[in-house]
């Protein structure tokens, strides 16, 4: 059975090195074949939008834009219902490929056999 990685990034550019790990180490996962559930609350639901990512920055990380492009080739990506509507963010809003998904899926994927969890 396929195990599934679900990382939840709660921090953006407020707390950049929490929000890097977070990218990292999804896409790390990603990139080795495993299977990756990006989960983008809080502060890091603005990285849903279009050239939000380029305006992060943090020395000697990745680029953010690089990271979130390999997770939607290779992952999925998901916005939180809640997070992106305090933000006015919608559908119509976001990336292509970034669904926008509340608790219910949180849980659904974190409950399913083999997955792991992890939260920055």
């Amino acid at each position: 059975m396929a195990r599934l990685l679900v990382v939840k990034a709660t921090a953006g550019a407020d707390a950049p090195e929490r929000c890097s790990q977070a990218f990292t180490v999804a896409s790390t996962a990603a990139a080795s074949g495993v299977d990756v559930s990006f989960w983008l609350t809080g502060e890091s639901t603005w990285f849903a939008l279009p050239d939000r990512a380029a305006q992060f920055e943090l020395p000697h990380a990745a680029p953010l834009p690089d990271l979130l492009e390999l997770l939607l080739t290779s992952g999925r990506v998901t916005a939180c219902t809640q997070c992106a509507a305090r933000r006015n963010i919608g559908p119509d809003d976001v990336l292509p490929g970034i669904r926008i998904a509340g608790a219910a899926v949180f849980v659904e994927e974190i409950m399913s056999d083999g997955a792991q969890a992890v939260v920055y």
